[in-house]
């Protein structure tokens, strides 16, 4: 990942500390770049060296030193100079010299890091394309889920979305902060007809695997898929926002895509101006205070379930139909409203969803 000319520029800089010429070679033992040509022969010298497994190895007017990177082999130093413990100490120095800057420029260059600046916008157009050739990271149907961990640390969640993905074929897991894990998943070989499908059974996969393996309830949110590394950032937002309609108006749901929001996504959009208007029509200049009964809810919200079917309801609620009946009428007087029929049962439901939001921009406040 790091250029040849930047690896050049490093040995001219050892070479102007030193005075002695440096010359870089590849694990393989291919020349790489060098402050002077190759002197004869020590490119066989250095292929021994290295299937050798020594860190440093005595030439006739040189020393080789092995340059390992995250405990691997990834280049051999051969500097031009007599062997002596002061020259071994400057060698040691420039292969920490070396290394430094192959790990600065593989930080640079992370794909992990890529991906998650693109989430954040921090990326141009042609900075993605560029940076994305040097990385090997091609343009393929992907969908951002993002997993929130409400308040357990992400730090667990985080290890086991790594050993659910299948990082090494193209997924991407990034934290976003103490309490969210992003994973960009690559679904490309997924048919497009069973595709929605599919999103939604990675969905459940994640949400069942961290509260099976290390007891994290968490929320799952995903976005559109995306063919266009730019666009990556458009899916997180989708991903964000499908997490937070269902904060607001799904508690109930523990996995959000963004292309399911229902009639959520339009009253989350809604100026606060409109929704005020609307509730002062619905319930006048005060909030009925059977909104905040436990009971009352509680059935309307059963009610809701089994599509307005008073027997069924009274049946799961283990009360007789007349008891459930009563409790509708009382509802009715306090709410203005009877649930009882379509009409009024729609208008209630986008009611309190609305509520929901104004109570939730005045707390955001």
């Amino acid at each position: 990942m790091i250029t040849n000319q930047k690896l050049k520029k490093a040995l001219d800089e050892i070479k102007n500390i030193t005075s002695y010429d440096v010359i870089l070679y590849s694990s393989k033992g291919k020349h790489l770049t060098g402050t002077v040509e190759e002197p004869a022969h020590c490119d066989v010298f250095v292929k021994e060296f290295i299937v050798s497994g020594e860190d440093i190895e005595r030439g006739t007017d040189f020393i080789a030193f092995e340059v390992e990177i995250d405990s691997e082999l990834e280049y051999v130093l051969l500097m031009l100079c007599p062997y002596t413990d002061g020259n071994l100490v400057i060698g040691r120095m420039a292969v920490c010299q070396l290394r430094t800057l192959v790990l600065g420029e593989s930080e640079r260059y992370d794909r992990n890091n890529f991906i998650q600046n693109i989430i954040l916008g921090n990326m141009l157009g042609s900075d993605i394309i560029n940076r994305a050739k040097k990385l090997h990271i091609d343009n393929k149907k992907r969908v951002v889920y993002v997993i929130d961990t409400g308040k357990n640390s992400n730090e667990v969640a985080l290890e086991l979305v790594k050993n659910l993905s299948d990082i090494r074929s193209g997924d991407f897991v990034v934290a976003m902060d103490e309490h969210s894990v992003v994973l960009v998943k690559d679904v490309d070989d997924i048919d497009a007809q069973k595709l929605h499908e599919k999103l939604a059974s990675i969905a459940s996969s994640l949400v069942d695997n961290l509260l099976a393996e290390a007891m994290i309830k968490v929320r799952v949110g995903y976005g559109n898929p995306t063919e266009i590394l730019s666009k990556i950032a458009e899916s997180y937002q989708e991903a964000k926002l499908a997490l937070e309609v269902g904060r607001l108006f799904y508690v109930e749901k523990e996995i959000m895509a963004y292309d399911r929001l229902g009639i959520g996504r339009l009253i989350y959009q809604l100026p606060m101006s409109l929704c005020e208007m609307f509730i002062r029509e619905v319930f006048g200049d005060t909030i009925p205070d059977i909104l905040d009964d436990e009971e009352a809810m509680s059935t309307i919200s059963k009610f809701f379930e089994n599509n307005l079917n008073i027997s069924e309801t009274a049946r799961q609620l283990f009360v007789h139909r007349n008891t459930l009946v009563y409790r509708l009428e009382r509802i009715e007087k306090a709410i203005g409203l009877d649930i009882r029929t379509f009409d009024d049962a729609m208008i209630f439901k986008i009611a309190t969803m609305v509520l929901a939001h104004i109570k939730d921009s005045k707390h955001m406040r």
